[in-house]
């Protein structure tokens, strides 16, 4: 690998390969959502709890001070507002990505999606691009569109997974499938590093900590969750709690003790 490719890795994954990463790129999808109207607020309180990485679009990027957490700029956007929504355009380069300060960059892909061949074009020449500069790419590889039955099926997220894999990316993000066995499958199948997405809002804290628990068990590299974390009413713990099952072995029942919880 990329010498400058291995030193920004280091940045976003500790020296046990895993990461604990919270995007908040859902400024563009859907708005100044609750958790991320105040951007420099909300990561203060991630980077007190130890993430180890923050994904956001180049204005915020600017703007922001992630402090001791990588930087992963989004290189791909649509509102939920298009026709198309699902139809993910570059608005990003990666030579911006890199004059802002960026450690890595991400590239959003649905695979299945009317306008696939053109988001897996985006994705093959970010690829490159990140190649020649040494930069680390994180592709967001979610099964959605018509022939899609079920977004969290082992066969079609292993799929897209895999595409991920194949045109260049360094780590994969994707749903997860609901049990260890299944998304075991999945990480079995992919020659590199993934992490789980965290989907909709969960019903309760230990849902998400019990998800993330399970993906490791299965393989997972550790998480990349964004409205489960920054929506949680302390930011600070549940970053807490979610660095010690990913980086320190730490069971659920522990975890909890960081949000105040039994299980």
């Amino acid at each position: 690998m990329n010498e400058g490719k291995t030193r920004r890795l280091r940045r976003i994954m500790q020296q046990d390969n895993r990461t604990v990463i919270v995007p908040m790129d859902h400024g563009v999808t859907v708005g100044p959502i609750q958790g991320i109207t105040d951007m420099q607020k909300i990561t203060n309180q991630l980077t007190k709890g130890g993430v180890d990485a923050i994904l956001v679009h180049k204005g915020i990027a600017k703007r922001i001070d992630t402090g001791n957490a990588g930087l992963i700029v989004m290189l791909s956007g649509m509102s939920n507002l298009s026709p198309n929504v699902n139809g993910k355009v570059q608005v990003c380069s990666v030579q911006e990505a890199i004059r802002i300060g960026a450690d890595a960059v991400s590239v959003h892909v649905n695979i299945g999606a009317q306008d696939e061949d053109k988001m897996l074009q985006t994705l093959g020449k970010v690829a490159e691009e990140c190649e020649n500069f040494g930069l680390p790419l994180l592709a967001m590889m979610y099964p959605r569109g018509p022939k899609i039955s079920d977004e969290h099926a082992v066969e079609t997220v292993a799929h897209a997974a895999r595409i991920g894999a194949e045109l260049g990316a360094d780590i994969i993000k994707t749903n997860y499938t609901g049990n260890i066995e299944t998304f075991k499958t999945v990480v079995e199948s992919c020659p590199i590093a993934i992490v789980i997405a965290g989907g909709p809002k969960c019903k309760s804290l230990e849902e998400i900590l019990r998800t993330t628990s399970d993906a490791l068990k299965a393989g997972a590299a550790g998480l990349s969750i964004g409205r489960n974390v920054f929506q949680c009413d302390d930011p600070t713990q549940i970053s807490k709690a979610l660095s010690a099952i990913v980086h320190k072995g730490a069971t659920v029942e522990q975890a909890l003790k960081y949000l105040g919880e039994k299980s």
